[in-house]
């Protein structure tokens, strides 16, 4: 299973069935509430959604009819003691004052645990993708001892679906899992997503080196009985 850094948007999806409990329901609001931050998306693959099939806009709503409303966050850069006390630091997304605060990261994982996780420098294209694949992708297959009918899943972003990058698949012999394009987001990474973003920001990074370090330390922490129960739920 792989997700690069830049989620793919989905269309709306018409009729959808209203699933989440009042149990769930509030399980959601808790979490909301404990940090503001969370997106709708995340919500999506949180524990309170992962065992129905849950709409994004679905969950908005229901957080809408309980007072919570989506907002944009303050960004700011990393505040001094002096200053500290302007801002709920629950509210506030860390960043670098120079050189930009945030890091985008390729990784992967598969029933028995999680692969290699690559930080991407500069732009992502297909040339940069293809060999993000090369130098990561088979290593994480034998690292993680898969058998040989293993399957490479990828979302419908551009830079997975170009001639280019069909070409290589089909040249480097790696097969993938057909994705609609319209299909649901049921790629079931998102959830690994959402926890290494929990345990990254309680770490509190303070550069960009350490931040790209905490990420690698906690994807590798990842229990393999995690991995395993995610894509069984999946299935």
């Amino acid at each position: 299973m792989v997700k690069t850094g830049k989620p793919v948007e989905n269309l709306p999806r018409s009729g959808w069935p209203t699933k989440i409990t009042p149990r769930a329901r509030q399980q959601l609001v808790q979490e909301v509430t404990k940090d503001p931050t969370t997106t709708s998306k995340e919500l999506q693959a949180s524990p309170a959604s992962v065992e129905v099939s849950v709409h994004d806009s679905s969950i908005r709503k229901r957080l809408g009819k309980n007072g919570l409303h989506g907002r944009v966050p303050r960004r700011k850069p990393l505040l001094s003691k002096k200053n500290i006390k302007a801002l709920s630091k629950k509210n506030i997304i860390p960043t670098v004052k120079y050189g930009g605060g945030s890091v985008m990261v390729w990784d992967c994982f598969a029933a028995s645990g999680p692969g290699r996780l690559a930080v991407i420098n500069g732009t992502m294209n297909s040339a940069v993708y293809q060999k993000i694949l090369k130098e990561n992708v088979r290593p994480s297959v034998c690292d993680l001892k898969l058998k040989r009918t293993w399957v490479l899943q990828q979302d419908n972003d551009p830079k997975h679906t170009s001639k280019s990058t069909s070409e290589w698949l089909k040249k480097n012999k790696m097969k993938t899992l057909e994705w609609p394009s319209q299909s649901p987001d049921l790629n079931p990474i998102e959830m690994l997503w959402h926890d290494l973003k929990k345990v990254v920001h309680a770490r509190k990074p303070s550069n960009v080196a350490e931040l790209q370090q905490f990420c690698k330390d906690e994807w590798a922490k990842i229990p393999p009985q995690r991995c395993n129960r995610l894509i069984a739920s999946y299935g």
